[in-house]
């Protein structure tokens, strides 16, 4: 599916995404950089509120950003090294072998298919990396997490889009036409307070679409079922999603 026709999921919640998304490890960036043979451009496609992008500047002299909300890139983070603009994936607006490096944060599988992958290659040059990553469901205590995965499967499930099936898969078995890369493991930990998860839970996808659709916000109900795995909602817990990364290098 291209980006320009795949459904918009976070527009209408743009500056909560911004506020709530979990950031990722600086070892992740330092990492891809050391794949790369140069660091003079990277292009990060479904950028978001910029996050990779702002990462990615510091390895890179340039970071072309782009996401097909225009929503999305007016909450991004600015940085002197990164130009955001509002395009669909299939259209960069980069020159042919100008890339050392394109990444995909936790979007792929909203546009992955022949036209996103042909221009990424087009952009990058001979041998450059691209690198693409998802964060699966979160993980904490015992209690929290039997809590927080009834939520996602049973009283929001009905309302993921099909393409999440991707995420759960690790983007394991997705269409991948580059010369695999062995990656290291990385995850995201962080500590946050119960408003912090339940603030990140209204940016899922579908979650939103419960909110649209049957007018009730479902994190309501959630907090209270979580007073006895969090019965201090002040106390930071420890939260950590497992990153799932492929990368790869063209031939």
């Amino acid at each position: 599916m291209s980006e320009a026709a795949a459904t918009d999921h976070f527009s209408a919640h743009a500056a909560a995404y911004a506020r709530a998304r979990p950031t990722y490890p600086p070892g992740l960036f330092s990492w891809l950089a050391a794949q790369c043979a140069g660091h003079a451009l990277a292009w990060d496609c479904g950028t978001g509120n910029g996050q990779a992008a702002v990462a990615l500047a510091s390895h890179f002299a340039s970071v072309h950003a782009t996401d097909l909300s225009a929503e999305q890139i007016a909450q991004a983070t600015a940085h002197p090294r990164v130009t955001y603009a509002a395009s669909p994936a299939e259209r960069s607006g980069l020159g042919d072998g100008t890339g050392d490096l394109v990444t995909v944060a936790q979007a792929l599988h909203w546009f992955a298919g022949d036209a996103f992958y042909a221009e990424a290659r087009r952009v990058l040059k001979p041998g450059g990396v691209f690198a693409a990553w998802t964060y699966t469901l979160l993980r904490g205590e015992p209690d929290l997490n039997a809590v927080v995965e009834d939520f996602y499967r049973n009283t929001v499930g009905p309302w993921w889009p099909p393409e999440r099936r991707w995420v759960d898969l690790g983007y394991r078995e997705m269409p991948f036409p580059f010369a695999e890369i062995p990656a290291p493991e990385f995850e995201i930990r962080l500590e946050w307070t119960l408003d912090d998860l339940l603030a990140y839970l209204r940016t899922w996808s579908a979650t939103q679409r419960y909110i649209t659709e049957r007018g009730i916000d479902p994190c309501v109900e959630l907090g209270i079922r979580l007073r006895d795995a969090w019965p201090d909602p002040l106390a930071a817990k420890i939260i950590a999603w497992p990153i799932a990364l492929r990368c790869g290098r063209t031939t």
